[in-house]
């Protein structure tokens, strides 16, 4: 994955829209998974899960996976997404 953010950034400086800014909550874009996906075929990556979700549904356990998994993320660009996921 940060390979892929990391080729992006240096070949397109993000313009083609596959990455938010920080102020918009940081993460992939629809746009940047799809790319992502034709690039790595059988990836499952997904976007975020930022609506209301019922409990014990897939996403609210994507949901619940995440916030835990992005604890301890201080940085400017993790917070942010910990914001956009909800946490």
């Amino acid at each position: 994955m940060e390979k892929f953010k990391t080729f992006c950034e240096k070949k397109y400086g993000d313009k083609k829209g596959h990455f938010l800014p920080t102020s918009k909550g940081a993460g992939m874009t629809a746009k940047g998974v799809a790319a992502y996906r034709r690039k790595n075929p059988g990836s499952k990556l997904q976007t975020a899960v930022t609506g209301k979700v019922k409990p014990g549904s897939k996403d609210a356990g994507r949901r619940k996976s995440f916030c835990a998994r992005s604890r301890s993320w201080t940085g400017e660009r993790g917070r942010a997404a910990r914001r956009r996921w909800k946490c």
